[in-house]
């Protein structure tokens, strides 16, 4: 009988890392543990905790010896996930309720590891946080480590299959960290998850791997089976499985643009340049040092938001001045004089478990003590910073950036604290500059967007960021995939909002940025410059996209439909007018 042709099917995800690759599934469906709730004999107690502690051991040694294992910028880039893994591994609290759950209530090591889980995470669901989603895998990645250790065979099932891997693409759940990487090393082309959130930590890491991947997959686990031929599409947000003769036409496209930017020399860093002659500063956004180098390879003019809180993130303890300063001397270096603008420190109360920040606990850290709150409450880890930042001033052109401001006091007194910093180093012989680099404010709280005329004020600059303004202006959770088609930085709302906001820094004469993930969306970029943004802040990888989408527009021309923008009142009527802006 005649073979019957597979058929051609495709899904589409969210776009978590990009790139395109062709690979074979291997499928790796949610892992099962077995877990046995039968009340546990006062008798076995201590046999119980000592088997729970061995199983904890087993898992940190799993840890440390991945990390030993891997090399080069696999380890440089794998080692923040990792440790962050540990420390929930480690952290007191976790270990003293386990410990009470089998004391007090009688239960088995595996049934109090899952109970323990199950309470942690619906107490981060409660907290309807915008970093929750990334939290929570956390906790559960480093539960099921765990489990795993106690189950020894399940464990050694799923190293075989993971052995097995190289050169495929993994279609699971909700990779973890340390699983991505591990799989990485062993040679593995992409990854389509059917959960998880482009926010995650695996997502993270798979971008800084270059690594591609799709999240949100819902129907991936029933509609690919193990061994299907699948084109992962990052790019476009695409997984097929029996992929025609047009999509391998379409990746060897792609290939051969990949390998052409490859041959060529790096972009000169200088602002991309519209039809009629509008200059656009195209920036990177980085948390790690070792980015720079990419991102000036893309052509970015410099660092447009430098995330700092991976140092606290790394450690029980806080970073010190001098350690902070050498993380930052090390960006500094990398740049060779091209700008960068310092954020400060954004940790919510449910991100500063194990980082040694004394946070209470809230029932919405979303909407609580975080960024300049938070510094404003405990100015002695503010000045620490601070410190650091003006320290690092001396060794090329950087902009302090402040988050979460609602008020344009809170930039004042932050203002004040710094200019107590700089007195400070002068005073005791310290190379700082002689007087305050420039500090700005992020809009990503409504009041502040509203308010600018008055923030500019007291603001040297501004930075618009979109993800976290776009979730509170529609009251949607960025992480929450059941309100992705809510959470839209396309929403008419936040059009005005970016639109008010840039008319008040034209007429103040000071900088606007965006630094948003719309910032690197090409598809979107039309709009922002439409509306008079000239500053982006992306992915590195996403330069020379939206290089090549300024260079071929026309400001005045998207000048001219600003009003309808303006006056649109649904998204459908966005879209339309987005389309006409990308005609020729």
């Amino acid at each position: 009988m005649p073979q019957t042709l597979a058929r051609r099917r495709v899904l589409e995800g969210q776009r978590a890392a990009p790139g395109m690759v062709l690979g074979r599934v291997r499928l790796q469906l949610a892992q099962r543990h077995h877990v046995d709730d039968s009340p546990l004999p006062a008798s076995e107690t201590e046999q119980e905790l000592a088997r729970l502690d061995a199983a904890l051991a087993h898992a940190r040694g799993e840890l440390t010896e991945l990390r030993q294992r891997l090399h080069g910028e696999l380890a440089h880039e794998a080692k923040p996930f990792l440790d962050t893994h540990a420390l929930i591994l480690d952290d007191p609290e976790l270990r003293a309720g386990l410990i009470d759950l089998i004391r007090k209530g009688r239960y088995r090591a595996d049934a109090a590891l899952v109970a323990q889980r199950d309470r942690l995470i619906e107490l981060f669901r409660r907290m309807d946080d915008p970093y929750l989603r990334a939290r929570e895998d956390d906790l559960s990645h480093v539960i099921a480590r765990v489990l795993d250790a106690l189950q020894p065979v399940v464990a050694n099932r799923e190293e075989r299959r993971m052995a097995a891997r190289l050169g495929e693409i993994l279609v699971t759940e909700n990779p973890s960290p340390a699983e991505l990487a591990s799989l990485a090393e062993r040679g593995l082309r992409g990854v389509v998850a059917t959960a998880g959130s482009i926010y995650s930590h695996a997502a993270i890491l798979a971008r800084s791997l270059h690594l591609p991947m799709l999240c949100g997959v819902a129907e991936a686990d029933g509609a690919f089976m193990d061994g299907d031929l699948l084109l992962l599409d990052g790019d476009g947000g695409a997984a097929i499985a029996h992929p025609t003769a047009r999509d391998l036409s379409m990746l060897r496209q792609w290939q051969r643009s990949q390998a052409a930017r490859s041959r060529r020399t790096p972009v000169p860093a200088k602002p991309a340049r519209t039809r009629d002659g509008e200059d656009v500063f195209l920036y990177a956004n980085a948390e790690l040092p070792g980015e720079i180098a990419e991102a000036r390879a893309m052509g970015a003019l410099g660092v447009g938001l430098y995330r700092t809180e991976l140092l606290y993130l790394r450690q029980k303890s806080l970073p010190g001045e001098d350690e902070q300063y050498a993380a930052l001397r090390e960006l500094m270096i990398a740049l060779d004089g091209a700008p960068a603008t310092l954020r400060t420190l954004d940790l919510g109360a449910d991100k500063a478990i194990g980082t040694g920040l004394e946070m209470q606990p809230e029932a919405n850290p979303a909407l609580g003590v975080r960024g300049v709150r938070h510094a404003l409450r405990y100015p002695e880890i503010l000045r620490v910073q601070l410190r650091a930042m003006l320290r690092a001033a001396t060794l090329g052109p950087l902009r302090i950036l402040l988050p979460m401001v609602t008020l344009p006091e809170e930039v004042a007194a932050v203002r004040e604290h710094a200019h107590a910093c700089l007195q400070q180093l002068h005073a005791e012989g310290v190379a700082a500059p002689p007087e305050l680099p420039p500090i700005g404010a992020m809009v990503e709280v409504p009041a502040a967007a509203l308010g600018a005329r008055a923030l500019l004020r007291e603001c040297d600059f501004l930075a618009i960021g979109t993800n976290d303004l776009t979730q509170y202006v529609l009251a949607a959770d960025r992480n929450l995939g059941a309100l992705d088609g809510l959470y839209d930085p396309r929403h008419p709302a936040l059009l005005r909002l970016i639109a008010f906001v840039s008319n008040m820094a034209r007429r103040s004469g000071k900088p606007l940025s965006v630094c948003g993930e719309i910032a690197g969306d090409s598809s979107a970029l039309p709009l922002l410059l439409a509306l008079g943004i000239r500053e982006l802040s992306m992915l590195p990888a996403r330069i020379p996209a939206a290089r090549a989408v300024v260079e071929a527009s026309d400001c005045a021309r998207l000048h001219i439909v600003v009003p309808r923008l303006l006056r649109a009142s649904s998204r459908a009527e966005i879209e339309a007018l987005l389309c006409m802006l990308q005609q020729p």
